[in-house]
């Protein structure tokens, strides 16, 4: 922000910040680190109403835009009521689960009897036109309930409960009856979701489920903000 110009500043100097400027730019910075660990498409809290403002169903409050809404769930109150939350659903849970860190996230039958975790493989992968980096999943559910499908879910950091909450991580979660549900921690970074950059994939005859993981590359979400400097367009 420029000011140069504000009543009391000298010429070139910083000058003296309005309290409305003040509490914009502190908007945004909480809105840009909001931005590196929440997903609003998988956010349970976010909803969109018919007037076009933002409501958040866990605090019950009304926002005029998503950076508002971003810069609220780092507020006090937000992180409050979802420890509030978890506390909850703790307490109300089966202890004998083994989901410390799915309060949130899949809806698992209290009396299913699990057999547990899957065999998985881990891959390294990039794009070979946009050197998009990644990571391609391979599990195995040979057991997996008839007609069942395994699902999958990013969590953020300070979702989960098993360790003390990072920004710089988050998780994907894939769950399938009757098998305990795997977490795998990544990077807070990005993930692209355009058409054959995030996909799953269900085999029925060798039950083996696939999970690709792209990156969005570091310009563009340094650039993703800014209307028309982020090409989604691979290079050649």
């Amino acid at each position: 922000m420029d000011y140069q110009n504000r009543a009391g500043s000298k010429f070139g100097g910083g000058g003296v910040a309005s309290q409305s400027a003040t509490n914009a730019d502190r908007r945004e910075r909480l809105r840009k680190l909001a931005l590196e660990t929440i997903d609003l498409d998988k956010d349970p809290y976010f909803f969109k109403n018919h007037v076009g403002s933002f409501e958040c169903r866990l605090c019950l409050t009304v926002h005029q835009n998503d950076g508002s809404y971003l810069a609220h769930t780092q507020g006090r109150k937000h992180q409050t009521n979802l420890a509030r939350r978890a506390a909850r659903e703790q307490k109300e849970g089966d202890p004998k689960s083994g989901l410390g860190m799915l309060t949130a996230g899949v809806q698992v039958k209290k009396n299913a009897i699990k057999i547990g975790r899957p065999g998985y493989k881990i891959t390294k992968v990039r794009d070979p036109l946009t050197r998009q980096m990644g990571l391609l999943f391979q599990l195995q559910y040979p057991e997996i309930v008839p007609g069942v499908v395994p699902r999958v879910r990013f969590m953020s950091a300070f979702e989960q409960k098993v360790e003390e909450p990072d920004k710089n991580f988050q998780y994907l979660l894939i769950a399938a009856e009757p098998y305990e549900t795997c977490g795998f921690k990544l990077q807070a970074r990005e993930v692209d979701r355009r058409d054959g950059r995030f996909w799953t994939w269900f085999d029925e005859d060798s039950k083996e489920f696939w999970v690709q993981v792209l990156f969005k590359t570091e310009r563009e979400e340094r650039y993703a903000a800014a209307p028309g400097l982020a090409s989604s367009a691979p290079r050649r």
